[in-house]
């Protein structure tokens, strides 16, 4: 995909409800094409459609984040977009939707430093000791229905923290989704599994994605499977290689 792609259309994404996959791909984007992106937010909860043909922008709601190669591009975006609707710009984008931005002339630094140190001290777990790993390497997760039985609702509230935080943690990533298979019929054993996942990311709070400027729009993925690991059924467990 070519500069010229970029300066000739302008790239627009409208939801309501964020998608990961998206946030991190417009940071890609900004990172390679070399421009930095900006935060707004709009109001007036409408949206139309704006003539800009080399602005790149993404809308949730009433959260916006646009940039384009050209600053002067960027403040008439703004201008007509603050004649249409009630917006407020926030100026360079450091946080968007949960996520920690960070951009320099290297490249951008994306982290949910933050939410990771509120999770740990949401289940009460910031003085337990820190794990190296966030499981171990000869552990094999299974139905373990001849262990004790838990009520599920502190599991199910653990996992689904631990999704959101891998919009920028994908160390574990895998270990997560693992995990969450077993939330219909939740042993202690598996408990015990998923507080080292959190053990593990009290000690690695600052840890994030890094996109460098030398980064360039070739595809690059990496993948493993293995049925061995799967006690319970053997259906081949895949690594998840999204960006």
């Amino acid at each position: 995909m070519s500069l010229h792609t970029f300066r000739a259309f302008i790239l627009t994404t409208i939801a309501p409800v964020a998608r990961p996959e998206s946030i991190r791909l417009l940071l890609i984007v900004a990172c390679i094409v070399g421009f930095q992106l900006r935060g707004g937010v709009d109001k007036t909860f409408l949206i139309k459609n704006v003539d800009y043909d080399i602005v790149i922008a993404q809308i949730y709601v009433d959260d916006i984040v646009f940039g384009s190669i050209s600053n002067f591009q960027v403040h008439e975006f703004v201008k007509k977009m603050k004649a249409e609707f009630e917006m407020s710009t926030v100026g360079e984008l450091n946080y968007f939707l949960g996520l920690q931005v960070k951009q320099s002339k290297d490249g951008t630094f994306i982290s949910q430093s933050k939410y990771a140190k509120n999770l740990v001290d949401k289940f009460g777990m910031e003085s337990t000791k820190h794990s190296k790993t966030p499981m171990e390497t000869t552990a094999k997760l299974t139905k373990d229905e001849n262990s004790v039985k838990v009520d599920p609702t502190l599991y199910r509230s653990m996992i689904g923290s631990l999704l959101y935080l891998t919009t920028s943690r994908i160390d574990i990533r895998y270990n997560v989704g693992v995990c969450a298979r077993y939330q219909g019929n939740l042993m202690e054993s598996h408990v015990t599994v998923v507080k080292r996942i959190i053990r593990y990311v009290n000690g690695t709070l600052e840890c994030g994605m890094w996109y460098s400027k030398e980064t360039n729009f070739n595809l690059v993925c990496f993948s493993d499977a293995d049925w061995a690991i799967n006690v319970d059924d053997k259906k081949v467990q895949v690594v998840d290689t999204s960006i």
